[in-house]
């Protein structure tokens, strides 16, 4: 049983990180209208790096998000940490509370210049290194999925209605539609999404975006691939999405099954990381893959 540091209380803290996250959606949507306009684009956009951009709407986002907790909760043990502060302090990494808040407040930039939709803000709350708290926000959709240990739920700003999910699946790789990087995939991927040939494959930005779709049923698995030495997601790109996965009835655990560990110096989530939406045979899964990137020599050397 976790319980959660002194002075707070579960129900007012939920209810506290919707009004923060639905002050996240509407600046969001008010940033996507502007950055859609041609003539005030490049005014949005804080950094041009086609690898790494930033705009002005993750940088208000992560400023209301952080302002908010640390006015609220001012005297709560508990440590903070975000990919805009990062990038501004690489030496970010040693905390000294079990609880420590992980926030990404833009997933999905490259989608959200492009004006796909599919982005999403994640804020997660883990113990130890476990994600506990996940807050997944989909503005375009008007989703806010909000996931409490065992516990995950969609809300919608506007009838406040509660759709619960539950996964079930008894499906075959070759039966299963896979959901991936619209802008991040490699060839080692795409070699093995041909050799595997799933029976449909739908391209989206996102890491929350996809993790949300597996939930709905739309998809059935999402797999990560980064090669040794090449760029790889964060911390603040999974925390979140897999509180809500897992809470649901998935899985999201590295190619040899192992959870994921959070909290290395440098944040990466790197290797082959698998989710899908059947915890039940996900081990099964995972191994089954690594036979086929062991045949057909997809990764180097070892897999991790």
């Amino acid at each position: 049983m976790v319980t959660l540091p002194n002075g707070v209380d579960i129900n007012n803290l939920i209810e506290d990180l919707k009004i923060y996250s639905w002050q996240a959606a509407d600046i969001l949507l008010d940033y996507s209208e502007k950055i859609s306009d041609s003539n005030i684009k490049y005014e949005v956009l804080k950094s041009v790096d086609l690898n790494n951009p930033v705009t002005e709407a993750d940088l208000k986002v992560n400023e209301i998000i952080i302002k908010n907790i640390k006015k609220k909760y001012s005297n709560i043990d508990w440590d903070l940490i975000s990919e805009e502060n990062v990038k501004l302090n690489s030496k970010l990494s040693e905390f000294d509370s079990d609880w420590l808040w992980i926030l990404d407040p833009l997933d999905g930039t490259k989608d959200f210049i492009q004006g796909t939709g599919n982005y999403a803000m994640h804020l997660a709350l883990n113990y130890k290194g476990k994600p506990y708290i996940g807050i997944v926000l989909i503005p375009s959709k008007n989703e806010l999925w909000i996931a409490v240990g065992e516990k995950v739920w969609c809300e919608r700003r506007k009838n406040k209605s509660l759709e619960k999910y539950l996964l079930k699946s008894n499906k075959s790789l070759r039966d299963m539609v896979l959901v991936t990087s619209k802008n991040h995939k490699n060839d080692n991927l795409n070699r093995l999404i041909e050799k595997i040939n799933f029976k449909k494959v739908i391209n989206m930005g996102s890491i929350g975006c996809k993790i949300a779709s597996i939930i709905r049923g739309e998809s059935d698995i999402y797999i990560s691939l980064s090669l040794p030495g090449k760029s790889s997601p964060k911390d603040w790109d999974f925390a979140a999405p897999e509180a809500i996965l897992k809470a649901a009835g998935g899985a999201i655990t590295k190619i040899d099954n192992q959870d994921l560990f959070y909290g290395k110096p440098n944040f990466e989530q790197g290797g082959i990381i698998v989710a899908s939406n059947d915890n039940l045979r996900h081990e099964t899964i995972c191994w089954q893959l690594r036979e086929l990137i062991k045949k057909y020599e997809l990764y180097p050397s070892t897999l991790n």
